[in-house]
């Protein structure tokens, strides 16, 4: 079964439009600006800005990154 990971906010709804395959993309969506890929996975100094940004707009809206798991395919 494969996971996917996303936003629930205060009130403990899922966001769908946050859902991705692993919470560093779900950070590159929260992020207020957009931060390379590439970057993130080379430069620990420009992760540290993305963390730090991603855990701000996380504690503002009162979000958290979460796993959920993926729906089963039906098997015919």
């Amino acid at each position: 079964m494969a996971a996917a990971w996303t936003v629930r906010d205060s009130q403990g709804q899922l966001l769908s439009d946050f859902i991705c395959s692993s919470p560093l993309e779900v950070g590159r969506k929260v992020a207020p600006t957009h931060y390379d890929a590439f970057r993130l996975h080379v430069s620990p100094s420009y992760r540290e800005l993305f963390d730090r940004a991603v855990a701000q707009v996380l504690q503002r809206q009162g979000w958290r990154i979460v796993r959920m798991r993926a729906r089963r395919k039906l098997q015919s």
